[in-house]
Formats: structure tokens, C-alpha cells, sequence
């Protein structure tokens, strides 16, 4: 046997295929080929994908925010379902009761909303003015950085600042008009075929996790919807209490107030904060310290007491109680990528996150379970 026989018989190998060369699998130029245009294709499909999202972001956004919602409003169309409505009848009525609302609410907040705030503009320069004659440290604060003049030209440059941007405002607006019917549209079909979209995201898991993922998914939807409309009930509260207070003290623009100090609420940790200064600032400027800044102050403060021992433990008791600093994070976080809704559904997705993680950390810390001691090695049975 020549040396020639001991080598393997390459014309016979594929081609790419690792050659072995005694007994180690040699690494061919054709095998390497094929490596660098695997990878290549690969980080080609990553980036065209990447560039599909990208582009497609907006639309993304509006189907989060859609979804987003239909889980919020899924606690009313269980409710209805459990008490013998069809599902599609029962989503029927909560968009219908949805969009009677928000027509309701157009129909009355908006024109007299309009029309108190373009009063507010006009007449703040001389509440400024006012309060400065009667206090000597707003006039010392008014003349140092000239708030009074400032107030004076902002509001006389409004209606030229409004004219020459009613372009820009009525394509915004239309923009946002079509983006709200969008949104609206993809929460009617996300709402009917919620159950179907659970059970198809069940089926992506392995058969001895779906059981498992099933629970989670149900947990998710129910506690996170829970937790919206529980913010939705006390955000409520919070605007109906003020504009009765506001309107007892006859304070000025109580209405926009009022729907203000319930915006401000659904914002965690500051909104009710940012709420009660401004009413408190409007008191100010419009009554004077004495009485009505003071009492509208205390109003707030008692108010927010009140809110945070009596009525949000009872609205979300059924809920997930999510740590304050966890709530600050999620807000900041959420905020800064999406903006206010960004930290609005930050949140929820806090929540969500926790209800995914306590059962796996709670397994975690659970003590080992006792292991049975078996027959010593040797020892016969008795």
C-alpha cells in the first residue's frame, strides 16, 4: 500500500465539507465561503427588518395604543358577557357607550373650555397687574423680570400667532382626527377577537408551558384592564371634586380647570401635584391670597389624603399594588420614549411585568422540598 492510499479520497467529499486530516476536521476555503455568506445574509435580514419597523413606526404606534386600550375596556365587555350579553353585542355597546362619551364630552367641555381659556389669556396681564398693586412682593418679583410687559405682548401676539399658523393647526388636527378613527377601529376588531389573540399567543409556547402561559396571559389582561379603568374611576373623582370646589369659591375658569386636574391625574407620582398648582396659581391671580388661594390649597391637600387612604385603595383593590419607586421609574422611562402616552402605559406594563415575574421569584425563595433517604447501599430489604 502506497501513501497515496492512506489520503482520503477528496474527489468524493462535497464540496464546502471539512476534510479530516489525521483524524481532525480541516477547515476548507469552501467551507469558510459558505460561513461568511451565511453570516452575511443574516445581518443583511436584520437590517432590512429593522428598516421595516422603522418605517412602519407610526402605524406600529397607533396598533400598541389600540391594542393598549382594548385591554383596558375588556373588564367592561366581560362584565357585560358574564351577565348573558354575546360578546360582539357586548363590544358593540361599550363603543358605542365610548364614543357617546367622547362626543358628550367634545360637545360640552370644549366651546365653553375655548371660550374661558381666551378670556384667561386676555385678562392675565391685568391680574398680574392687580395683585401687584396689592402685593408688594409679587411687585417686586413682577418688576425684576418684567412679567406684567411679558404677559402684555404674549397675549396681544396670539390671534397674529394663531392666524399665521392655521395651516399647520388644521393639517395637525386632521392628522390627529384620522389617527384617533384609526385607533378607534383597530380597538373594535382587537376587542372582538381579544380571546382569539390569547389563545394564538398560548400556542406559541411548548405544549407543557401552555398552561402555564394561559394562566399568565389571563392574569395580565384582567389586572392590567382592572388598573386602568380603576386610574380612569379616580382621575373622575379628582375633576368632578375640583370643579365643585373651584365653583363653590366662584373661583374663574373652573370648567378648564377642572378637566385639567383630571388630565394631570393619570400621570403617576407629579400629576396631581401639576393639577393643584395651576388651580392654585389661577385663585391667586384671580382672588387674591385671602381666602380663596388658601382654602383651594387646603381643598387640595386634604383632597389628596383622601385619595390616596380612602379612595384608590378601594377603586384598586383587585389590582397589582406596584411599588412607588417602581411607578417613578416606569413613568420616566415610558415618558421619555413615547411622551405622556408613553407614560401612561408604562404603568400597566409595569404591572404586567410584575405579575409575570412574582410566581418565578416566589419559587425562588421557597425552601427545597425534603428529598426521601433510600435504602443504604448493601442493605437487603426487610
Amino acid at each position: 500500500m502506497t501513501i497515496a492510499d492512506d489520503r482520503p479520497d477528496e474527489a468524493e467529499a462535497p464540496v464546502g465539507a471539512p476534510v479530516e486530516v489525521g483524524g481532525i476536521a480541516a477547515v476548507t476555503p469552501g467551507l469558510v465561503f459558505r460561513w461568511a455568506a451565511a453570516a452575511t445574509l443574516g445581518v443583511l435580514a436584520v437590517l432590512l427588518a429593522s428598516m421595516a419597523v422603522y418605517a412602519v413606526r407610526d402605524i406600529l404606534l397607533l396598533v400598541d395604543i389600540a391594542l393598549f386600550v382594548a385591554v383596558c375596556l375588556d373588564q367592561a365587555v366581560h362584565w357585560l358577557v358574564h351577565h348573558g350579553l354575546r360578546r360582539g353585542w357586548a363590544v358593540s355597546g361599550v363603543v358605542l357607550l365610548l364614543v357617546a362619551a367622547l362626543a358628550l364630552f367634545v360637545w360640552s367641555i370644549v366651546p365653553p373650555m375655548i371660550h374661558q381659556g381666551d378670556i384667561l389669556i386676555k385678562h392675565l396681564p391685568g391680574y398680574v397687574r392687580q395683585l401687584s398693586d396689592e402685593s408688594r412682593a409679587v411687585r417686586e418679583l413682577s418688576d425684576r423680570y418684567h412679567l406684567t410687559d411679558k404677559l402684555s405682548r404674549l397675549a396681544a401676539d396670539i390671534p397674529g400667532r394663531l392666524a399665521t399658523s392655521a395651516l399647520g393647526f388644521a393639517q395637525r388636527f386632521l392628522g390627529a382626527l384620522l389617527s384617533t378613527v384609526t385607533v378607534l377601529v383597530l380597538t373594535i376588531y382587537f376587542m372582538a377577537d381579544l380571546p382569539r389573540l390569547r389563545r394564538g399567543l398560548v400556542r406559541l409556547f411548548p405544549r407543557s408551558r401552555r398552561t402555564q402561559v394561559a394562566d399568565i396571559v389571563n392574569v395580565v389582561v384582567d389586572k392590567v384592564g382592572a388598573y386602568m379603568i380603576g386610574n380612569i374611576i379616580i382621575s373622575v373623582f379628582a375633576g368632578v371634586s375640583s370643579f365643585i370646589c373651584l365653583a363653590a369659591l366662584r373661583v374663574p375658569y373652573a370648567l378648564p380647570l377642572a378637566l385639567w386636574v383630571a388630565i394631570a391625574d393619570l400621570i403617576p407620582m407629579v400629576g396631581a401635584t401639576l393639577g393643584a398648582a395651576v388651580c392654585v396659581l389661577v385663585a391667586l391671580f384671580t382672588k387674591g391670597p385671602w381666602p380663596v388661594a388658601i382654602v383651594v390649597t387646603l381643598f387640595f391637600v386634604l383632597y389628596q389624603q383622601l385619595e390616596n387612604y380612602l379612595i384608590a385603595p378601594r377603586v384598586l383593590r383587585n389590582t397589582v399594588n406596584i411599588p412607588a419607586v417602581a411607578i417613578l421609574l416606569a413613568a420616566l422611562i415610558g415618558g421619555s420614549v413615547l411622551g405622556v402616552i408613553g407614560a401612561l402605559m408604562a404603568i400597566p406594563i409595569a404591572a404586567a411585568v410584575k405579575v409575570v415575574i412574582s410566581p418565578a421569584i416566589a419559587a425562588m425563595h421557597e425552601p427545597p422540598e425534603p428529598v426521601e433517604a433510600g435504602p443504604e447501599p448493601g442493605a437487603t430489604a426487610p
